[in-house]
């Protein structure tokens, strides 16, 4: 997800002048799908009211409209993955940040999951991770999902993975996952089984941090 607020922010410096918090203020009033105000925002993030700016510019400078529909969001997700495929792993973090299944993401939608990814606390951070697994939203990840997000981390990476790997890695990997995590072998894992397994196995835990940095 760094890669995406990269984008955002490095256009906004090239394109935008500096400008004074009164004309910050006053654009976010007047954009066609108006977030919550600045002050607010700061007080649900973990953002400064300053980084909050920043991040505005650089938003409203890839989507005028003020908010972001799945092909803008894979378009700029896909920039930064030019040897692989990552329109299926952009369509499920999509579906992460838009926690209203509206098929669009608001600037609201937008921050208040980045501060969870990039200041959040651990558990925030891997509670976050684990709604993203679970594709189908039921509060379990079962291995199919596990393996359709392996995979699609897999083919973002391109040549970068392939072919130095064998294709049964994925699934090796997601089974090394369960053998961890599913502590009652019931096919299924739970938030706190996710959880608990990350906060337990340094291996486990490298491996969402690897996971993470994709995002």
């Amino acid at each position: 997800m760094g890669a995406v607020v990269g984008t955002l922010t490095m256009q906004t410096k090239q394109r935008r002048p500096s400008r004074d918090k009164t004309e910050d203020e006053l654009e976010m009033t007047t954009v066609c799908h108006r977030p919550e105000g600045l002050d607010q925002l700061e007080a649900q993030t973990n953002f400064t009211k300053q980084e909050l700016q920043i991040l505005y510019r650089g938003f409203k400078n890839e989507c005028p409209s003020g908010v972001v529909n799945e092909e803008t969001f894979k378009h700029i997700y896909a920039q930064f993955f030019p040897h692989g495929d990552a329109s299926t792993y952009a369509h499920y973090l999509f579906n992460a940040f838009d926690t209203t299944n509206n098929g669009s993401i608001k600037f609201k939608d937008f921050v208040m999951g980045l501060s969870t990814l990039l200041r959040g606390t651990l558990r925030e951070k891997l509670e976050w991770t684990f709604h993203l697994y679970d594709i189908n939203r039921d509060g379990y990840i079962n291995r199919e999902e596990m393996t359709e997000i392996v995979r699609a981390i897999y083919d973002m990476m391109g040549k970068y993975t392939y072919p130095a790997i064998k294709g049964d890695v994925p699934q090796q990997h997601v089974d090394a996952f369960f053998q961890k995590m599913d502590k009652n072998k019931d096919g299924v894992v739970t938030l706190e089984e996710f959880v608990v397994a990350c906060q337990e196995d340094e291996t486990m835990m490298r491996s969402m941090q690897l996971f993470e940095n994709v995002m």
